[in-house]
C-alpha cells in the first residue's frame, strides 16, 4: 500500500519536532483531532492535509509522471549495448519481419 494523508502527517509533524499537542495548536484544533488524522482510516480533504504538512513547516507537493509500466526498460539497455551498425542490423531485420507479415496477411485475405 501506498504511503497515507495519515503517515505523511506523522512524518511531518516527527520529522518537526513536534507533539500532536503542538501540532493542534498551530491549527487551532485538538490533539485528538490531530490523533483522529494520524489514525490509518483518516481521510482528509486536500486542504486539511495540506495545512496540516504546513503547520509542521514542510510543503505537500503532487507531482504527474508518465506510467512507464509498458516500456521494457532491459531491452532498450540491451540494445544501447549494441553498436549503431547492430542496431540497424536489428532494425533492417524488424522490418523484413514487418513486410513479410504485412504479405502473409494480403495473401490470406485475398
Amino acid at each position: 500500500m501506498g504511503v497515507t494523508p495519515a503517515t505523511l502527517i506523522r512524518n511531518a509533524r516527527r520529522a518537526s519536532g513536534l507533539t500532536q499537542a503542538e501540532l493542534a495548536a498551530r491549527l487551532g484544533t485538538t490533539q485528538p483531532e490531530i490523533a483522529r488524522l494520524e489514525s490509518p482510516r483518516a481521510n482528509p480533504t486536500y486542504e486539511t492535509l495540506a495545512d496540516a504538512i504546513a503547520a509542521t513547516g514542510h510543503e505537500l507537493v503532487f507531482e504527474l509522471a508518465p506510467d512507464r509500466s509498458g516500456i521494457d526498460e532491459a531491452q532498450i539497455l540491451d540494445n544501447l549495448k549494441l553498436t549503431p551498425a547492430e542496431r540497424l542490423d536489428r532494425l533492417a531485420d524488424a522490418q523484413r519481419n514487418i513486410d513479410e507479415l504485412a504479405r502473409s496477411a494480403k495473401f490470406r485475405d485475398g
